[in-house]
């Protein structure tokens, strides 16, 4: 018998490590293949080659660096589905904001990457005017199409927020999110610096919003108050811009890393600082005192499960359970649900 057929859709290099972890479950059983996020919409390929969206997960770096992580792991990279010519079964997504034509008919199920942006002004009127997701420059629409069959949560809060924001709760599991669920064992590590304050940035202006970089890098010296600073630069950032900038606006002796373990820089941290960055989530987890441009109290009640390192395998259960399922997503879900209790 030939086997079903499973399209990974990736993007950042947390989106494509956390899709092949959760591959590893389901390749003997199904063959699965993988592509950079891409859209089948003509006008926006077309933006695409512009090279307007380099600093975007849809083209420049981030695609570059999918491609040479699929090409050092063996993966197959089937970019748009248009290279292996497959008619896939199911496709595992790392955003509802832009779902591919092609994807239209098959089942679908998202994963949730990490944190998702503020529900801003400019969110909300996207969503009220039932404009593109994408015109809200941002990942707060990110799992609110209820365009999937399932919809894979890190908690009980993202699955509340995931709701609030118009998707079916009914579609949603909490599995927890597989890079962020057994942030425990980052306390192990060889990176060679301690008791200092730590400043993971945003890739905030690549993507196209206001960001007042030197008012926060001044911020971030006030919190220092004399203890070291480390500054971790997002992989989208124009280096060179953020890098100069730091240089003039912090100490002599302040340390700029612009690739990294980020989760080693912060266990080994005293405080953390973050601005949009879901890694404040692994501060959280450690017991760190932090900092973040969304609100703390929040963050805790949304704050991803950690269940040992599982989410991946909870994850690929679903997808290797519902890709024979006959019915919905939301009855899959019931069954699964009545399954699990009685284990």
């Amino acid at each position: 018998m030939q086997k079903k057929k499973i399209f990974f859709i990736i993007g950042t290099a947390n989106q494509t490590t956390q899709m092949h972890k959760i591959s590893t479950f389901l390749d003997a059983d199904f063959d699965c293949y993988f592509s950079q996020i891409f859209s089948s919409n003509p006008a926006f390929e077309t933006v695409v080659k512009t090279g307007v969206l380099n600093h975007t997960i849809f083209a420049g770096e981030s695609k570059h660096q999918a491609d040479k992580y699929l090409a050092e792991n063996n993966l197959k990279n089937d970019y748009q589905g248009k290279v292996y010519n497959n008619k896939y079964d199911l496709a595992v997504v790392c955003t509802d904001m832009v779902i591919p034509k092609s994807l239209n008919e098959i089942k679908k199920i998202w994963i949730q990457e990490g944190m998702i942006d503020k529900y801003n002004f400019l969110a909300k009127v996207v969503k009220k005017l039932k404009l593109h997701p994408v015109l809200a420059m941002s990942t707060a629409l990110n799992g609110a199409s209820n365009l999937c069959d399932i919809y894979c949560a890190g908690s009980d809060g993202y699955k509340k927020y995931i709701a609030e924001k118009g998707t079916d709760i009914a579609k949603v599991a909490v599995t927890g999110i597989p890079n962020y669920d057994n942030i425990k064992k980052h306390l192990e590590n060889d990176f060679p610096y301690k008791d200092y304050v730590l400043v993971a940035t945003s890739d905030i202006r690549e993507t196209f919003r206001s960001d007042e970089r030197v008012k926060f890098i001044k911020q971030t010296v006030k919190i220092a108050n004399g203890r070291p600073l480390i500054f971790k630069l997002h992989p989208n950032e124009k280096k060179d811009r953020a890098i100069s900038e730091i240089k003039k606006n912090s100490p002599s002796n302040t340390l700029i890393y612009t690739d990294g373990n980020t989760n080693h820089m912060i266990a080994n941290c005293d405080e953390l600082i973050t601005q949009y960055s879901t890694v404040v989530f692994v501060g959280i987890a450690l017991g760190k005192k932090v900092h973040s441009y969304f609100d703390v109290e929040e963050l805790n009640r949304l704050m991803p499960i950690q269940n040992n390192g599982t989410s991946a395998k909870n994850i690929a259960d679903i997808c290797g359970n519902y890709i024979y399922y006959e019915g919905s997503g939301v009855d899959f879900l019931k069954e699964h649900n009545r399954v699990i209790a009685t284990i």
